[in-house]
């Protein structure tokens, strides 16, 4: 596995190199489709959005952002994976689809080094802790305080089995002896509207999800678990400021192509995502949503996936979290 994931990444550095002076030799005839795998609302669904409104907006065609939900992103990623080579399909990448989910799911639709070449990394962001506005807890310590007291009554939310919403609150079972029951939805959104209705007491969800309501006061934050505070939150504080160490959690998006693209067409899609990321009003946008640009060549894309299906095995085995079969 490790001489796979190294070969890979090694084909990967060679794209921007073939690519130069490509990139502009190719542009779109037709509608460039993003399949988000997951149900719009949520911060996969956003962020994409606001890249494909810009890149396209100087194109013939705009670009359309079509939601295929399911297995925690794994249907709409094969489905990208299995599309035509040409250019016009995209996958949007997460931190669960493109990371995690290679460590639980023993039979995965797609094969990220076989079948997927990166494209882009658009923007990565925190995970916020929710509750509603009338929950007991005033801070994070109090909330633990009174987990503890509830016991497995407590189920929090998350956007799918294996998301990292799924394990930040089975870390904190396991760290903070908490036995939290979890309750999966099919995305992040409904994972939201669950605590808010009070079906659930928690959700541990990136912050574009939750900005929206969390300012309209149906939710309230309690911690993030960033390496310094969201700019979109400045009032509330790390996990590490609340006492828990190494518990840093930063999702990210980015998109993918299926394998065989040619390195010219990987190029000027690059491009063009850069070129719309280096657009004030769309870092503005982003920011506002809690989440941070990222952006540069398909390359450093590929090296973040890479350390990151690394770290992602290794947390699912030392917590030994149960591998989905079906």
């Amino acid at each position: 596995m490790r001489r796979s994931l190294l070969a890979f990444c090694a084909l990967l550095f060679t794209l921007p190199a073939m690519a130069q002076g490509s990139a502009q030799e190719w542009t779109p005839e037709r509608p460039v489709r993003i399949i988000v795998p997951f149900p719009p609302g949520g911060a996969t669904d956003l962020i994409a959005r606001i890249l494909a409104e810009r890149a396209s907006r100087d194109l013939p065609h705009r670009w359309v952002v079509e939601n295929r939900s399911g297995a925690n992103g794994n249907i709409g990623m094969a489905a990208a994976a299995q599309s035509a080579p040409d250019g016009y399909t995209l996958g949007a990448c997460t931190i669960g689809n493109c990371a995690i989910n290679a460590a639980i799911y023993a039979r995965m639709p797609f094969d990220i080094e076989r079948d997927l070449v990166p494209v882009f990394w658009s923007a990565s962001v925190m995970n916020a802790l929710v509750v509603r506005p009338d929950h007991p807890a005033r801070d994070f310590q109090q909330f633990v305080a009174w987990a503890k007291r509830e016991g497995n009554r407590v189920n929090f939310s998350s956007s799918g089995f294996g998301a990292s919403n799924h394990l930040l609150g089975e870390f904190l079972n396991g760290r903070l002896g908490l036995t939290m029951t979890h309750v999966p939805f099919r995305g992040g959104a409904p994972g939201m509207q669950a605590v808010i209705s009070g079906d659930t007491q928690m959700f541990f969800e990136n912050t574009p999800t939750l900005i929206g309501a969390i300012r309209g006061g149906q939710l309230r934050a309690l911690v993030v678990s960033g390496r310094t505070r969201d700019a979109a939150l400045p009032d509330v504080p790390t996990l590490e400021e609340a006492g828990m160490s190494d518990a840093v959690i930063e999702p990210w998006f980015g998109y993918m192509a299926p394998r065989g693209t040619p390195a010219p067409v990987v190029a000027r899609l690059n491009q063009l995502f850069n070129m719309a990321l280096a657009d004030e009003a769309v870092q503005a946008r982003l920011r506002d949503l809690g989440a941070r640009p990222e952006g540069g060549p398909p390359d450093r894309f590929a090296q973040h996936v890479q350390s990151e299906v690394a770290r992602w095995r290794e947390v699912v085995r030392v917590n030994r979290i149960e591998r989905i079969t079906e």
